[in-house]
């Protein structure tokens, strides 16, 4: 079993200033991958380990629902402080995830200049460059040397990975190009860095949309790219790692969207964390009600078997193969049910052609049923010969295998598909539907195949 060093470390045996020390000790990704295993319960709890520098990378490293989720767990105070060190864009982000009123509440908690800048992003339509910006960049006036231009460099508090790229602006602010670092390490310290100016024609619009911006940075082999208001005076920037995310939802959205499944992916994820590590009410509310479903066919079945007794009656050896009908359908359809899940999971099925797919499961669950129908139906005329000199007891096995094992596989691809389509969980929901089908199905096609021929019935009372 893979232990999870956060959640040991809940229960750490030396105390909690040990746990704090050892917690630390993990990188940054280790943390993250451990925090993302841990219950929900007790993310917040491990969470609270970490020192406040290790504490905000870790939470920069995390996605915004990812981030949303902790939130949700965290006191005001603990969210305000961590919320002050990330940059204007990742709040927005981490915003748009929560609930509106949430957003309101910690908005007006956080420092003027702070809400400020969240405002000002929060202002720009959904999808365009302004909402995605960076506020935080370096820009040097277009009328100082090379010379000047490294002191400022030297003396400000930009961080290295800031240092990509460099804008240049006028005394109005108008984006008049950028430069490399590597610009300024070669060149003459009287020199102007106006002469080595370049890209002056390329910027985007604040309004623009965000997959311009992606394009550009592609296109011109860029670490970052300047972002203008409508006059053209620099307001921000965008950063190869944003468009990366960017890039990254993007592809993610267009893929699901033409394969027609939306969002159904990470609903399905939702659902499942839910189910696994969510509340145990919310569990057994679902699988009860799932269960209700399965106790109805039960009855439904068990009114076949009682309107077929006359059948049992005349032959007994009818019900050694009811359990064979009723377990090979329900075996084949969770397989169904399975390869379905783990199909849609790893993006295998191609929803676009979803027809393609329920074709290949009819086939599959034919060749099935042909081979143990036929198998299931000479065992049981070897096994139970001619009962009551009822020939077709065989051949109402192997008919009815076949009939239930095709049906099962199909129904246990088609039934989740259809329950996603009208947004229910499929996981715990499908599977009840299934058995009551197949087995109503399946049993019903059974006795009436099992009746006693009536010129055979004569013939017992004669014997009589």
């Amino acid at each position: 079993m893979i232990m999870n060093p956060l959640e040991d470390l809940l229960t750490y045996p030396q105390g909690l200033g040990a746990a704090k020390r050892t917690a630390n000790q993990l990188t940054t990704s280790d943390l993250v991958r451990a925090l993302r295993q841990i219950d929900p319960a007790k993310r917040v709890l491990a969470f609270r380990l970490l020192e406040k520098d290790k504490a905000i990378a870790v939470f920069e490293a995390l996605t915004p629902d990812e981030q949303a989720t902790l939130t949700e767990g965290m006191t005001d105070p603990e969210i305000i402080s961590v919320l002050e060190a990330l940059e204007a864009d990742q709040r927005v982000r981490l915003f748009e995830e929560l609930p509106a009123k949430v957003t309101k509440r910690l908005l007006s908690q956080l420092s003027p200049e702070s809400r400020q800048a969240v405002n000002l992003l929060l202002g720009y339509p959904e999808g365009t460059v302004g909402r995605r910006m960076n506020l935080r960049y370096l820009a040097l006036r277009d009328t100082i040397t090379v010379g000047e231009a490294i002191a400022t460099i030297r003396n400000s508090s930009v961080e290295a990975e800031e240092l990509g790229i460099i804008f240049v602006i006028d005394d109005q602010r108008f984006y008049r190009g950028f430069l490399r670092p590597i610009q300024l390490m070669k060149a003459m310290p009287e020199q102007p860095i106006q002469q080595l100016l370049q890209g002056q024609d390329i910027a985007v619009a604040v309004t623009a949309p965000e997959l311009t911006a992606a394009r550009l940075l592609k296109d011109n082999d860029l670490p970052a790219i300047p972002v203008v208001d409508q006059e053209g005076r620099l307001v921000g920037d965008l950063t190869f790692d944003d468009v990366l995310d960017l890039i990254e939802e993007e592809a993610t959205d267009v893929i699901l969207a033409q394969a027609g499944v939306g969002n159904l992916i990470s609903r399905d994820q939702i659902w499942s964390e839910k189910l696994v590590r969510g509340p145990i009410r919310y569990a057994v509310q679902l699988r009860i009600a799932c269960l209700i479903i399965t106790l109805i066919g039960g009855m439904l079945v068990g009114g076949v078997i009682q309107y077929f007794e006359e059948v049992l009656e005349a032959v007994v050896a009818v019900a050694i193969f009811i359990p064979v009908v009723m377990d090979m359908g329900g075996n084949v359809g969770t397989q169904s049910t399975t390869v379905f899940a783990r199909g849609l999971a790893w993006q295998q099925i191609d929803i676009r052609h979803y027809s393609g797919y329920l074709f290949r499961e009819l086939r599959i669950g034919a060749i099935m049923g042909l081979i143990l129908g036929t198998a299931g139906g000479l065992i049981a005329l070897a096994w139970q010969g001619l009962p009551n000199d009822v020939p077709q007891l065989g051949a109402a096995v192997g008919i009815s295998l076949f009939i239930v094992i095709t049906l099962a596989a199909v129904l246990g691809a088609l039934l989740p598909w259809i329950l996603l389509k009208l947004g229910f969980d499929h996981g715990p929901a499908a599977d009840p539907f299934i058995t009551t089908i197949k087995d109503f199905t399946g049993l019903l096609l059974y006795f009436i195949s099992c009746q006693p021929i009536p010129w055979h019935i004569g013939l017992i009372h004669d014997n009589y």
